[in-house]
Order: C-alpha cells, then structure tokens, then sequence
C-alpha cells in the first residue's frame, strides 16, 4: 500500500474520524432530516388524498346541485302550467258568467220592449177608437150616448185587431 501511496495508520485514524463523523451526522443531521422528511411525505400524501376526497365531494355536490335545479325547473314549469291552467278555467267561467248576463240583459230588453210594445198598441187602440167616436160625432153632427161609444170603440178596436 506504501507504493499507492496509503498508510495504513493514517487510513485507520481517517476510518475512524469518518466512521465517528458519519455517525454523529446520522444521529444528529440525518436521522431528524429522514424523520422530517417522511412526517412531510405523509402529510403531502394525506394532503393530496383530502384534495381527492374534496374533488369527489365537489363533483358530488355539483352533481347534487344540478339535480336539485332540475327539479325546481320542473316544479317551476307544472307550477306556470297550473297557473295558465287555472287562469284559462277562470277566463272560461268568466266569459260564461258574462254571456249568461249578456243573455238576461238581452231577454229583459225583449220582455220590456214586448211590454212596451202592448202598452203602444192598447194606448194606439184607445187613441184610435177616442179619435172614431170623435169623428164619427163630427160626422154625424149627433151626440152618441156613452153605449154608442163604447160600442163604436170595441168594433174598432176587433177592426184593428184583425
């Protein structure tokens, strides 16, 4: 070993120093730096399994969400269908209500124009017999009794009848 140069006292005292160097660097450097190490893995581990649990709870969620807006878009709609639905059988009940008032105004405008239409003709009547009998008293240049009136009256008024 003299030919490459080593000695063997000093290759001793340097495996020594470096064996002596190497463990008080491994108790005290490297033992805490692989104990931080690992305790940092695990918690970047249990970090990246939390973001895959929230990831899956998000997606859920949305999943969720998405249902749930479904769902009040339909209630929505059957509620405006009911709505439109109602709002149609009130409209027709309505326009019944209003064509059945139409109506009584129309036969109450019939029934009252008949009734005025009888009240002309006995009124017409009693005007035309009043109007003969006074003619007929020009005419004939005589007093006509009150029988011969009412006589004359009625003939006339079967006259006008017919």
């Amino acid at each position: 070993m003299d030919k490459l140069g080593i000695e063997p006292k000093i290759l001793v005292a340097q495996l020594i120093s470096f064996s002596l160097v190497l463990f008080v660097l491994w108790k005290f450097a490297f033992g805490p730096i692989f104990a931080m190490l690992n305790a940092r893995r695990d918690k970047i581990a249990e970090a990246l399994a939390n973001a895959e649990k929230i990831k899956g709870d998000v997606a859920r969620t949305e999943t969720e969400r998405q249902k749930i807006l479904t769902e009040a878009g339909d209630q929505a709609n059957k509620l405006i269908d009911d709505a439109r639905q109602a709002a149609a059988r009130v409209r027709e009940t309505e326009t019944q209500k209003a064509i059945a008032s139409a109506e009584q105004i129309v036969t109450k405008a019939r029934e009252a124009a008949t009734q005025e239409r009888a009240q002309m003709l006995a009124q017409l009547k009693r005007e035309v017999g009043r109007l003969v009998v006074q003619t007929t008293t020009t005419v004939t240049g005589k007093i006509l009794t009150a029988d011969d009136q009412t006589r004359l009256a009625q003939e006339t008024e079967k006259q006008l009848a017919a």
